[in-house]
């Protein structure tokens, strides 16, 4: 809904004491804020009370920048993302991290500096002058921060929103018209004055106005992922973590995981920690921001090995670094759901480890089965809800922004099954994704390209312009013994068309190897029409002289494989026209194990060696260790897709050089002559553990 009736609709029927207790809550912790950091301290606080990352005697106050991110949550949230948001914090190497504003100074000149822009920044609010606000170059680098410290200190100058990009879409949604590059602190004030110009928020609250905002036009994503994580190995902390409302993992030699910025920062400190993880650490790193992001209202699942469900869980606050804990210090408050435990009639295999993620329809399955000890609950029913992946709605997404969008990576990540996902979502058979019965997906995918609004075609060096827009070809109908040409429709001219009659529908083009043809010849003209503020706009075809236009309503996804060819040998108009999305190796899609060898740690640690001694493109795909679209189970698979899929492919990269195949495949490959080392099915697990796997990974389910 946007403006208007629409909004005074919505404020009628929302319940504005429901907020009560809400706003009881947030002012206690302002109070607290005011009390532990009056605002006649600022020019003289030192930074030890400021920063993140700084050991804290026993039993001291919490530091200003701690308070607000994760003690403060009624206040309104700046959680999620790294420790830069303030601006400047010690990292757990000890070392200060500063925003580009400060880099070069000591941490206390630093300190000095922000300090007395943080100062100056209230000085100006309380005198009512907003636009000095921008001239504080170092508070632009912490805008979340410095929004939430000035709307608890000015409480009636600024709303409990702090997210630049949520403000943009209240601002919209009230009727405004949203800067893009304007800081949160005057996103904020421009949201407040559309609200107090409207007279159904006469008297509400700031707390009233962000509920009812958020419960209206919630701009945050409504699929996110869904977790499995295991509390301690074989679930040893479940009562722990059920009595106390809570989940939590190791890990605990990492420090806080806030003071990370990136998956590359928390890969380097894992590697430090544990040697022998290698390329395993990446897919650990990002599943542990992943625990850290963690937002209220996401659903986890807690598991006991591969084949039990303990409960279901709705996370209830923000991640916490509890250093004080024994151990599995890093924890996460949840709200647990007991009547969804169960032993699952299929084990898991992607359960094996601390983190998994879970596919939405498995997860409605789960909550959809009660408990074995609830006799009064009739027989357990699976949820219709149909939730599209992630990918395919990042997909979508793209398709919708931009018209067109080439899938890329390297070879076997799966680039034509996630086309071919968009094109089931598109012709309303999303439920066939969820992976759980691939005849059906498959059964779904011939009866859509059997149909009228998707195509299929996989381009070539010979495919031409004729082929996709126009052209005459010879007339296999004429009769007389002379040659005959016509003048035939090429693929995309058909299609559209096609779409041209039917506007209320979507039409999708799928060009699987699209940067195998000679994109500037196939296209021709066409290439201008892509764009969707030039759809429907008419230009005479070079052949025929006939009038055409691309509709609105046609989409064009692409897919191409990155070990043949980059992104930058693409034309540049071509490029400049198609969103890019890049499709990269999912550790996750072959968990599970082949006697001894961890298959994803095998897999992670195998194309960590190819991104090193080759480059990420030619890394391999997940399909390469899938059969049927589950990862291998025996060594005999194992076997022959090692030896008759993966090293060919290998040894093609490596052009003949024995040398760089050896320092992939390690004592794999003879050295001198770059063979391949024959060995038995039975052995070979064992064999790809010890060059690959061996040494500590982390916790375990």
């Amino acid at each position: 809904m946007t403006g208007g009736a629409d909004v005074r609709m919505a404020t009628d029927q929302f319940k504005r004491a429901a907020v009560a207790e809400m706003e009881s809550a947030a002012k206690e912790e302002r109070e607290r804020v005011l009390s532990q950091f009056p605002l006649e301290d600022w020019r003289t606080l030192p930074l030890e009370r400021y920063a993140l990352g700084q050991p804290a005697p026993a039993g001291s106050e919490p530091t200003y920048c701690r308070l607000l991110e994760f003690l403060t949550p009624n206040l309104g949230s700046i959680k999620g993302g790294s420790a830069a948001k303030h601006i400047m914090y010690r990292h757990n190497s000890g070392e200060w991290r500063l925003a580009a504003a400060l880099r070069g100074m000591e941490p206390q000149d630093a300190w000095r500096h922000l300090r007395e822009q943080f100062a100056q920044a209230f000085d100006a609010v309380a005198a009512g002058d907003f636009e000095a606000l921008d001239d504080l170059e170092a508070l632009r680098f912490g805008p979340a921060l410095v929004t939430k410290s000035l709307a608890t200190y000015f409480p009636e100058h600024f709303l409990p929103i702090y997210a630049g990009e949520h403000l943009r879409r209240f601002i919209t949604r009230l009727g405004g018209s949203a800067q893009g590059d304007a800081p949160a602190w005057r996103s904020n004030r421009r949201l407040l004055e559309l609200v107090r110009s409207r007279a159904e928020f006469a008297g509400w609250t700031g707390q009233e106005v962000m509920h009812f905002l958020y419960e209206q036009f919630d701009p945050r994503p409504h699929h996110r992922t869904i977790w499995k994580i295991a509390p301690g190995e074989r679930g040893r902390l479940w009562d722990e973590c059920r009595e106390g409302g809570f989940v939590c993992v190791g890990w605990d030699e990492l420090g806080d995981l806030a003071l990370y910025q990136s998956d590359t920062d928390l890969k380097q400190a894992l590697d430090a920690r544990w040697p022998g993880s290698s390329g395993g650490s990446l897919t650990t790193a990002r599943r542990l921001l992943a625990f850290r992001d963690l937002e209220t209202g996401d659903r986890i699942v807690a598991n006991r090995g591969i084949d039990e469900v303990l409960a279901t869980g709705t996370v209830a606050g923000n991640y916490q670094f509890l250093p004080d804990r024994p151990e599995y210090q890093h924890v996460v408050p949840v709200n647990w759901d007991l009547s969804h435990a169960q032993k699952l009639s299929t084990p898991q295999r992607g359960w094996r480890s601390t983190f998994a993620r879970v596919d939405p329809t498995t997860f409605a399955r789960f909550t959809a089965q009660r408990s074995s000890t609830d006799q009064s609950a009739g027989p357990a029913s699976a949820s219709t809800l149909v939730v599209l992946p992630e990918d395919v709605q990042a997909v979508l997404a793209a398709l919708e922004r931009k018209g067109q969008v080439i899938l890329h990576g390297p070879p076997g990540t799966g680039k034509t099954r996630l086309a071919l996902g968009a094109a089931l979502a598109l012709a309303g058979r999303a439920d066939v994704l969820d992976g759980s019965e691939p005849e059906r997906r498959s059964e779904a995918q011939v009866e859509v390209l059997r149909g009228d609004r998707v195509r299929l075609v996989t381009f070539h060096p010979s495919y031409g312009y004729e082929d996709f827009v126009e052209g005459f070809k010879p007339d296999l109908h004429a009769k007389g013994s002379g040659l005959t040409l016509d003048l035939a429709d090429g693929l995309f001219h058909t299609l559209c068309s096609r779409a041209t009659d039917h506007p209320e529908q979507t039409f999708l083009l799928i060009i699987d190897e699209i940067n195998r043809g000679d994109l500037p010849r196939i296209f021709g003209e066409l290439i201008t029409l892509l764009e969707i503020d030039k759809r429907n706009l008419p230009v005479d075809l070079p052949v025929s002289k006939r009038s055409f236009s691309v509709p609105a309503n046609v989409r064009i996804i692409g897919t191409m494989n990155t070990a043949d060819r980059s992104i930058s040998h693409l034309d540049a108009a071509v490029r400049r026209r198609f969103a890019f999305l890049p499709v990269g190796p999912d550790p996750d899609a072959v968990s599970g194990t082949v006697g001894p060898l961890d298959l994803a740690a095998f897999f992670e640690s195998l194309n960590s060696r190819i991104a090193r001694h080759l480059d990420p493109d030619h890394q391999i795909g997940h399909a390469y260790l899938m059969r049927d679209g589950e990862p291998l189970a025996t060594e005999e698979d194992l076997s022959a897709a090692f030896h008759h899929e993966v090293v060919p492919l290998l040894e093609d990269y490596c052009l003949g050089r024995a040398d760089l195949l050896h320092r992939i495949l390690g004592g794999l490959v003879d050295e001198g002559t770059g063979r391949s080392v024959l060995m038995s099915p039975q052995d070979l697990p064992d064999a790809l553990a010890t060059e690959f796997t061996s040494g500590a990974t982390g916790p375990d389910a």
